[in-house]
């Protein structure tokens, strides 16, 4: 009987021990709303009441503002220099704990653990605003769904290993394309492009199908027509400063832009498609150019001109 009872003991004794399996503390930050310190400080972090879970990372390079193809998410292994913790303190926790260069000394630190190894899976997706008349579509920002993958954590005690671990969602902005065009098109001086200047943005239709489209002659049949592709080319340029004809007409090209989208390809009777409609007009011919169905694209990333769309109007004679 003695010996069962010492066999007994041991076996409870065994299983009490902390091997960072057996002993699962519930951590659950997947709902709180992620934020980022200001300025340089690469921190994103979740407080919730007295617990902080942060992530130490290169914002600029990890959060891109771009999707991820679908199946395929950013992938970064924890390191020396991309941390993640948990903090426990012993009353309610602010951002003064985290983002200053001297953070605030209360409420204290109770307990700390820190990742020793794993992998930040990172899926962006784009979040969008919709033109309930028009249909177009405008990216506002990103949001990043991050995920730690076979994450083990070095705590008071032992390890704590999680096969995966939410951390949920860390939302950025996006650049806002204001889209500020006018009526008004012009035709390069220097070929068929045809141009609608903003200051320091540009929509750009590059047609081959130029000359088919753009006649002196009044439409009575319904529009011109020809699908977008790689050489009837739509594109968005957004410079970093003031572009003009004289400014694309200069080779090679003075600057490259900060964003370009490109149109997708039309599909016949479905999207992408360039109708022209002429009039004559005092003696001269004025163009009207509509865009169908339109998709923008750059990257993984895409928005929707909207279902018509008008490019603009220019004169001929």
């Amino acid at each position: 009987m003695k010996q069962f009872l010492v066999i007994l003991v041991l076996f409870f004794s065994i299983n009490a021990c902390d091997d960072g399996d057996l002993e699962v503390k519930n951590i659950d930050f997947e709902d709180v709303v992620a934020a980022k310190c200001s300025g340089d400080k690469d921190v994103i972090y979740k407080i919730k009441d007295t617990e902080m879970l942060l992530i130490e990372i290169p914002a600029a390079t990890t959060f891109l503002n771009d999707e991820t193809p679908e199946g395929d998410p950013i992938e970064v292994a924890i390191s020396s220099t991309v941390k993640v913790k948990y903090r426990q303190y012993n009353g309610a926790v602010s951002v003064d704990n985290i983002c200053p260069a001297i953070p605030n000394a209360t409420p204290n630190l109770m307990e700390e653990w820190n990742a020793l190894a794993g992998t930040i899976q990172i899926t962006s997706t784009a979040i969008k605003t919709t033109d309930t008349n028009t249909g177009a579509t405008k990216i506002t920002g990103y949001k990043h769904y991050i995920v730690f993958k076979n994450i083990t954590f070095e705590k008071p005690g032992g390890t704590q290993v999680y096969t995966s671990f939410v951390f949920g969602n860390y939302n950025t902005t996006a650049t806002a394309l204001s889209f500020g065009f006018d009526e008004e098109v012009s035709k390069s001086s220097c070929d068929n492009r045809l141009f609608n200047f903003n200051g320091s943005e540009v929509l750009t239709l590059d047609a081959a199908d130029y000359a088919s489209l753009i006649v002196n002659e009044p439409t009575t049949s319904g529009p011109r027509t020809a699908l977008l592709s790689s050489t009837n080319k739509l594109t968005y340029s957004l410079y970093t400063s003031v572009v003009n004809d004289a400014f694309f007409c200069t080779t090679p090209t003075p600057t490259i832009p900060a964003q370009l989208w490109i149109a997708e390809d039309g599909v016949e009777n479905v999207s992408g498609r360039i109708e022209v409609t002429t009039i004559e007009l005092f003696g001269d011919f004025q163009h009207t150019i509509r865009l169908k169905k339109v998709t923008m694209k750059k990257g993984f990333s895409d928005f929707y001109l909207g279902d018509d769309y008008l490019f603009g109007t220019f004169l001929t004679n």
